[in-house]
């Protein structure tokens, strides 16, 4: 692949919990996304730390690997490397900073400290496509991802505020918690999708949230 100069070629590195994720992105464009699971976790009901940080440790050189293939970049062409500094299990994390750490050090380039929950609202300015067109600032981000929920004034990529947030267990880890109690497999959510299509939505009638300024409770 011709790469042009204009344009920074970004290695994207994301281990905050168990899937190990590796992106090449040429500005705000993405060449390839690659992410390997852990099965591991399925016999426990959720994700054990300890045991995500050993499988991130045997993932992440062949994820990257692949990830180089499949956007056709050289380890040359990389100009920056990003990569997730937190919130997240601290096993985890370790391994992937430890990792970008090193490869921006041998690379003798930038290594960009990116926090967890402004990645996927800056995820909104990211695309395959070369025609995307960004969400016009400011708007309002709900996120919801397995331990996060909140509601995100996104001013600009770099001014953010947090209007409102779970105020104890995010929606994704209800629906694993809930799924463990009722015996079903790991992870909950897909599992509880595909179960509640099949059941009656009005056979119980919900309480009104109590929750305070506009926050969530689960």
């Amino acid at each position: 692949m011709n790469i042009s100069s204009e344009k920074p070629i970004i290695l994207g590195i994301e281990s905050s919990c168990d899937d190990t994720s590796i992106a090449v992105l040429q500005g705000n464009i993405v060449l390839s996304n690659v992410t390997a699971g852990q099965k591991v976790h399925e016999q426990y009901g959720g994700v054990v730390p300890e045991l995500a940080s050993r499988a991130h440790q045997s993932n992440i050189i062949p994820v990257v690997s692949q990830a180089l293939k499949e956007a056709k970049v050289d380890v040359s062409a990389i100009t920056h490397v990003a990569v997730t500094k937190g919130p997240g299990l601290l096993g985890s994390l370790l391994v992937g900073t430890s990792f970008a750490k090193s490869y921006a050090h041998a690379l003798n380039i930038p290594l960009l400290g990116i926090n967890h929950m402004e990645g996927h609202v800056i995820a909104h300015f990211i695309s395959r496509d070369k025609a995307f067109e960004a969400p016009k600032k400011p708007f309002l981000c709900l996120t919801v991802s397995g331990g996060h929920t909140q509601i995100i004034l996104v001013k600009s990529a770099l001014d953010m505020e947090e209007l409102a947030t779970t105020i104890d267990d995010a929606a994704g880890e209800a629906l694993d918690k809930a799924a463990k109690v009722l015996g079903l497999p790991y992870p909950g959510g897909p599992v509880i999708d595909k179960l509640a299509k099949l059941g009656d939505a009005t056979a119980f009638s919900f309480p009104m949230p109590k929750a305070k300024d506009n926050n969530y409770s689960f």
